[in-house]
């Protein structure tokens, strides 16, 4: 069977989007979302438009990178403050924390789609998303938000590639999940747990390292690094600085978990009759 070339790709997914008019795309500034705004925009033109949505699980740094791509890109950007913390179903922190976060999001831009005048509301789901736990599909399904990369059949890998050859700089951004994620399931999300854990990423990042997740296990910190930058952590000196640096944010142990980074490691110790694997892709 022939491979689709990154051309080809590119066109399908352009066919994609300008059948649908006029498109919101929420946006987080990650490598998918930041793709495709910048994919319908320069399609649509005007008539498109980016939300990103604001609050306490989203780190500062990455509203501020965020803010500056749209920027130097020419994207129309609003910025959204939303409101899940407020809904208790969210801050329980149970297997379904995403769909109230997407369901408060969505609900939120269709008011901004009725308002403006848009047809449709997007978002940056790839073709590899569809196998893991994501709740947060199901809340885009009910509001019936487009995916477009889905719609074109791209995977992870094509956004990279077609992002760096169209000069993005997102290209081979690390993933980025809001900061919810890094707390273990059943424990509360509080403004105090999220800026915790964002205070004990930013400074592991400042000690060099770029891939790293903080997961927040009450009093213990559970460090994942990614594999390639593990050599840097594994000596005394080094152990000394995270240990410090991390206590000092409130954390009485700290561990570094020898598997190192992967995305959604918490969903490791759900359940199997809780996880939710989307199947349904999104369709006007």
């Amino acid at each position: 069977m022939k491979t689709m070339q990154s051309h080809e790709k590119l066109a399908r997914l352009n066919s994609k989007i300008q059948d649908f008019g006029s498109l919101l795309v929420a946006y987080s500034g990650g490598a998918d979302s930041a793709f495709l705004a910048n994919a319908v925009h320069k399609i649509l033109g005007e008539k498109m438009l980016a939300v990103i949505a604001d609050s306490p699980s989203l780190p500062r740094a990455e509203l501020a990178a965020a803010i500056a791509f749209a920027e130097k890109h020419g994207i129309p950007l609003k910025i959204l403050q939303t409101r899940e913390l407020e809904n208790s179903n969210y801050a329980k922190n149970d297997a379904q924390r995403c769909y109230f976060c997407k369901d408060e999001l969505f609900q939120q831009m269709d008011a901004v789609r009725v308002e403006l005048g848009f047809t449709h509301v997007a978002y940056g789901m790839n073709l590899d998303d569809r196998g893991d736990h994501r709740p947060g599909g199901r809340a885009a399904n009910e509001h019936n938000v487009v995916a477009p990369l889905v719609l074109a059949e791209l995977t992870k890998n094509d956004v990279r590639e077609l992002a760096q050859q169209s000069g993005l700089e997102i290209w081979n951004k690390p993933a980025s999940a809001c900061l919810a994620s890094r707390i273990e399931y059943g424990r509360a999300v509080t403004t105090e747990t999220l800026l915790q854990v964002e205070r004990a990423e930013d400074a592991l990042h400042q000690l060099g390292f770029s891939q790293v997740r903080v997961r927040h296990h009450g009093e213990q910190a559970r460090i994942e690094i990614a594999r390639e930058e593990m050599p840097r952590a594994l000596n005394m000196e080094m152990f000394a600085k995270i240990h410090e640096s991390l206590q000092l944010l409130g954390f009485k142990h700290i561990s570094l978990d020898m598997q190192g980074y992967r995305s959604g490691s918490m969903n490791t110790t759900l359940p199997q009759s809780k996880v939710l694997p989307l199947s349904a892709i999104g369709k006007p």
